[in-house]
């Protein structure tokens, strides 16, 4: 049986704005943080098995995945297993965002599951 645990760089993040538009389209601009999404996207995962699914290093996974969630776009959690290790698991949160071009701005919604 394995427990979860929230962690606390998660509840930090709950209290911070959501990212700007900008700061959306610079993050999923970039083609290793969109790989390391699409893994979280599929299924909740462990660091070194999103580096698995994404194709990059343990190294850029985790940098990625602390981008993501500092964006409000992957949560994680501590699964504490029956032998006493615990792993943290990331999960993506934002299901839908949109971006809108209207009267020279950008603005961005995302929609999240919490």
């Amino acid at each position: 049986m394995a427990v979860s645990l929230q962690a606390d760089h998660e509840r930090e993040s709950e209290t911070e704005s959501a990212p700007t538009a900008a700061e959306l389209l610079d993050l999923l601009g970039d083609e290793y943080t969109r790989r390391v999404f699409e893994a979280v996207s599929e299924r909740p995962r462990g660091g070194r098995a999103v580096a698995e699914a994404a194709d990059v290093s343990r190294a850029t996974a985790y940098r990625r995945l602390n981008e993501l969630r500092d964006a409000g776009l992957v949560t994680s959690e501590y699964q504490l297993a029956p032998d006493g290790h615990h792993r943290e698991q990331f999960v993506a949160t934002a299901r839908h965002v949109s971006i809108s071009l209207d009267d020279g701005g950008i603005e961005a919604t995302v929609s999240l599951d919490r």
